[in-house]
């Protein structure tokens, strides 16, 4: 299969470097150091548990996608604040029957495409708020995809795979199609656990419930999950927040049978860990907060669930944001 990975990062390059060993010919969308550290020494993988060495496979690599052509499946890993430049430029990637991945946090563009009862088809401003993701990659090209999985970069170019492997794919629909059976036969091929979803929204969502907390406010005070679940009103501010998503979801048809204490001593056990939003915050990188908690907010309008707390995490975390020119 002729693969682009759009965003070499942590885990963009990690499902790049094991597609191409596992044979398929991939090529990268990247730019600046990335793109020079990938012509030099092609994608770099250290994978947990393979006594640190150093795996290296070459890939064709350009700044310009109308270097690298129509792909058969275009795996869509970059942060949410750099979806209008793929909206900009990931037509000459694009055939009639190309695939976009979007192994993405959040709340995509496409979330209400095939689903959502009265709200199917709504399209939401909080992520694409001039319709240009929509246009530019319409809902019958997607393939949506959850990732269960803790990658990091040592260096342009070079991942870190620390633990994890699941893929969840889906279509917006829900149908289980030919093309997402076979896609998740190839992943499975390249050596990653792939499980095709009849509700993709619903794997989105659960994966959101815990991390639209935990990622902005770790953002916002410095702390590592072990710190921020150690507090009780921290805590208890995050479960007031997870309840008001745990509505909207069931008033959308995604029902969520935990509490938010279940989801808390799952991420306890994660021990000291740096979440994504504070590794781009420390690296002076933008923040995607609209994915995550400006969707949840957008979302809540459109059910009339209040959303007191979500508001105020929001409001906290984009003014830290802005303040440090993050946002």
């Amino acid at each position: 299969m002729k693969i682009c990975i759009y965003g070499a990062g942590a885990i963009g390059g990690w499902m790049g470097s094991e597609l191409a060993r596992a044979g398929c010919s991939v090529s990268v969308v990247a730019r600046g150091v990335t793109l020079d550290a990938l012509q030099r020494h092609g994608l770099r993988l250290r994978l947990h548990g393979n006594d640190g060495r150093v795996t290296s496979q070459a890939v064709v690599c350009s700044a310009n996608p109308a270097d690298l052509g129509v792909q058969e499946l275009v795996v869509l890993a970059v942060k949410a604040p750099s979806l209008p430049e793929v909206a900009r430029q990931i037509a000459p990637l694009m055939g009639p029957n190309t695939m976009v991945l979007t192994a993405m946090n959040g709340v995509p563009w496409w979330f209400l495409q095939g689903f959502g009862g009265t709200l199917a088809g709504t399209h939401l401003t909080s992520v694409d708020p001039d319709g240009a993701l929509a246009r530019a990659v319409p809902a019958r090209h997607i393939v949506g995809c959850v990732v269960h999985a803790s990658c990091s970069l040592d260096a342009p170019g070079q991942v870190r795979h620390r633990f994890g492997n699941k893929l969840i794919l889906g279509e917006p629909s829900g149908e289980k199609t030919i093309r997402v059976r076979q896609l998740a036969a190839l992943l499975e091929k390249a050596g990653f656990e792939a499980q095709v979803s009849g509700q993709i929204q619903k794997d989105i969502w659960f994966k959101l419930w815990g991390n639209m907390t935990v990622n902005p406010i770790s953002a916002l005070t410095g702390a590592t999950t072990d710190l921020i679940m150690g507090d009780d009103l921290v805590r208890g501010f995050v479960s007031s927040v997870m309840l008001e998503a745990k509505e909207i979801g069931a008033r959308i048809g995604i029902t969520i049978d935990q509490q938010p204490e279940d989801r808390h001593a799952v991420t306890l056990k994660l021990g000291a860990f740096k979440t994504s939003m504070l590794q781009d915050v420390e690296a002076g990188k933008a923040v995607e907060l609209d994915a995550l908690v400006s969707a949840v907010k957008e979302l809540g309008q459109l059910t009339q669930v209040p959303t007191p707390f979500t508001d105020a995490l929001l409001g906290l975390a984009r003014l830290q944001a802005r303040v440090r020119g993050l946002y």
